[in-house]
């Protein structure tokens, strides 16, 4: 009974010192937000170079190797990516990624490996099926059905993503925020092939909605 009675005092002060001291997590994720500002405004060595430290946190991880192989460290993003894999093995962005990677330093059957797994989870994957018409581009003549197959699908697919947008961009004018409304429909519009009806119904709507703002 006494251990029983010195046990919760000592739970509460532990309790008070974890409320009132910052969480790892929690300056893990202000971190990652302030690296994903710097990545976006193109500073890539800089993003790279926050998360430096970072081991675990897989989106975190994911874009420091974005950031060292934009900013051209091709090694360090390969193991960058590799940790990230390791803790997520079907991460999309740092799958194609990594592919990018061993396709820029000459290992271009690694690289088909990643993306056709890539396409085993996901058939339709945009980015995907586009880095798997580059690399059966670079066969010549051989590689141009392949090429041509793939973009296809790819124009397939850009067709659905446009019509997820445009969902989307209803749901949101009915919601009350316009401005998410026509940033859809500028994402759906970039999707979308000039003779095409949805367009149409983009233009439609736009219209309907007042324009850019």
């Amino acid at each position: 009974m006494k251990n029983r009675i010195l046990y919760i005092p000592a739970l509460f002060c532990f309790w008070m010192i974890s409320c009132a001291s910052p969480r790892q997590d929690d300056e893990t994720l202000l971190l990652y937000a302030r690296s994903q500002n710097v990545y976006r405004q193109g500073r890539f060595a800089e993003a790279a170079y926050l998360l430096e430290r970072e081991t675990r946190f897989v989106p975190a991880l994911v874009l420091r190797g974005k950031a060292e192989y934009l900013s051209g460290d091709l090694p360090e993003a390969e193991k960058t990516l590799h940790r990230a894999l390791g803790l997520k093995p079907h991460n999309t962005e740092a799958s194609l990624f990594l592919a990018r990677v061993y396709r820029e330093t000459g290992k271009s059957s690694e690289a088909q490996k990643i993306i056709d797994r890539v396409l085993g989870d996901n058939p339709m994957e945009i980015r995907a099926l586009r880095l798997a018409a580059e690399i059966a581009r670079e066969r010549g003549a051989a590689g141009e059905a392949a090429a041509a197959a793939l973009l296809d699908r790819a124009v397939e697919a850009s067709l659905e993503s446009a019509l997820v947008f445009l969902d989307r961009a209803r749901l949101r004018w009915t919601g009350g925020n316009r401005a998410g409304a026509l940033e859809d429909l500028a994402r759906a519009r970039v999707l979308l092939p000039q003779d095409s009806p949805v367009l149409r119904a983009v233009e439609r709507l736009e219209a309907i909605m007042g324009g850019a703002i």
